[in-house]
């Protein structure tokens, strides 16, 4: 029973500090993340579906989108995402995807 307090301690301790981090990012370096991590979770989900990645890359070319770098970046993500051996649920996809985004873009501080 201890342990289970422990972890849960762990978890909650987790999860506040990556709220602080997040808190830490300016709106635009959120948005990019957040952005990123959308990306990530429809590409995985096109991936666990049976979309072939070139069927994925012809949707992401007539998709219209705000910025310029993004139809790139975009390919990127979709072509890692397709490239991975994870079979994971796209919504646990968009989740690291946003954690891995938020502490890379707190690293390059």
């Amino acid at each position: 029973m201890r342990a289970y307090g422990l972890t849960l301690a762990a978890l909650l301790l987790c999860v506040f500090s990556l709220g602080a981090q997040a808190k830490a990012l300016g709106k635009n370096e959120r948005y990019v993340c957040s952005w990123g991590s959308d990306i990530a979770a429809g590409a995985q989900q096109s991936k666990l579906s049976g979309v072939t990645l070139y069927s994925a890359r012809k949707q992401l070319q007539v998709r219209k989108f705000p910025k310029p770098w993004m139809r790139m970046t975009a390919m990127g993500i979709t072509e890692q995402t397709y490239n991975s051996q994870s079979r994971l649920k796209p919504a646990a996809i968009k989740q690291t995807y946003y954690e891995q985004c938020v502490q890379h873009t707190l690293a390059q501080r």
